[in-house]
């Protein structure tokens, strides 16, 4: 199945008959955030399991799941997790497996839920009709799938566009001739149907690694020194050498820019792709504002050469566990500490015949 079908983002409070799987991920996703935080300071970065209070299930799957330990939250006691964990020091905590582990786990008990309804209130697909899909849109990836449909790209070229927040009438009229078509061919029970909606449910928590997790993290290590900063999403851009563009944080902001985070999840495979990308901005940025912090924070499984390498051009290059200590130099180097700074970068770019021009 391909990796692209739609979901949308909602925001603020909303009915649970209206509420989709995305929206589910994303609370979930911050709950667990929240949860993996408070761990981490009282174990100074996970550093110090022994101080770990896991009296609750949710503290428990987060620590068992991020040192994939072969333990189960619902019957292991927070002595027996501590015990494990210390017989395995040598595996660090995974912060992405500690904090998806349980939005997996409130998505697909919420998914369930949604094909239970579905299956009830359609009698099991024989009064399913037009005017349903469009009343209740958040079951959009369950209609893709009896309809055959794969993708949002495919969706988009068959019936039109839909989201989980807006089935219009007539692409709920194609959507239901499809399923009407598919069902005399196939056959759905619930557990199909819920494996079938696996990568999307993949999808949604992919697009909020990127969007939520790595970057909340950093902001709240920020906050919590009281460093000004600013997101993304939150200025225009950041001069550059060769372009302007945005890093993923600017501090303090982007006219005065004293600092800049770059935050990147990668894998083997592509690690030395994003290192060409993210190194070309940090000298780019470096070389237009002397004297600017440039800090890389990782998570995946990067080569050890590729950090090597970035460190020759970033100040900082360390991993989503130790960037509380990150935050402590920038801290430092804010209040005047110029010893944080590890290279000036001299980059510029002139016209080679501007002295014979006439």
């Amino acid at each position: 199945m391909e990796e692209d079908l739609e979901f949308s983002e909602n925001s603020g409070v909303v009915p649970v008959e209206l509420t989709t799987l995305y929206k589910v991920a994303t609370d979930a996703m911050e709950d667990y955030i929240e949860i993996y935080l408070a761990l981490g300071k009282e174990s100074d970065g996970f550093s110090n399991i022994q101080n770990l209070d896991l009296t609750s299930r949710n503290s428990r799957l987060v620590v068992i799941y991020g040192l994939s330990l072969e333990l189960d939250p619902d019957t292991s006691t927070p002595e027996e997790i501590k015990r494990e964990a210390e017989r395995m020091l040598a595996i660090t905590l995974d912060t992405e497996s500690a904090i998806t582990a349980g939005v997996y786990e409130r998505m697909r008990l919420f998914a369930g839920s949604l094909v239970d309804k579905l299956f009830e209130e359609t009698d099991e697909f024989r009064s399913l009709s037009s005017d349903y899909l469009s009343t209740n849109p958040g079951l959009l990836p369950f209609y893709q799938q009896l309809a055959g449909l794969r993708s949002k790209s495919e969706l988009k070229r068959e019936v039109g566009s839909a989201s989980d927040n807006n089935i219009s009438r007539v692409v709920a009229e194609r959507i239901v001739e499809r399923i009407i078509r598919n069902l005399r061919t196939h056959t759905f029970s619930k557990e199909r149907l819920l494996q079938a909606v696996e990568p999307t449910l993949e999808g949604i928590v992919r697009d909020l690694v990127g969007k939520v997790l790595l970057e909340n993290i950093v902001a709240d290590a920020l906050s919590n020194l009281q460093i000004p900063f600013m997101r993304e999403s939150e200025y225009a851009s950041l001069r550059g050498v060769i372009y302007d563009f945005r890093a993923d944080f600017v501090i303090p902001d982007a006219q005065n820019p004293v600092a800049f985070i770059e935050v990147r999840k990668s894998s083997t495979r592509h690690a030395s792709l994003y290192a060409k990308d993210k190194m070309f901005s940090a000298i780019n940025w470096k070389g237009r504002n002397q004297r600017l912090l440039g800090i890389l924070v990782v998570e995946g499984p990067w080569t050890r050469e590729t950090l090597r390498v970035m460190a020759n051009v970033f100040d900082y290059v360390t991993p989503l566990t130790r960037v509380a200590q990150v935050a402590e130099a920038i801290r430092a180097y804010l209040d005047g500490d110029r010893t944080k700074l590890k290279w000036l970068i001299n980059f510029s770019i002139e016209e080679a015949n501007r002295d014979n021009a006439t």
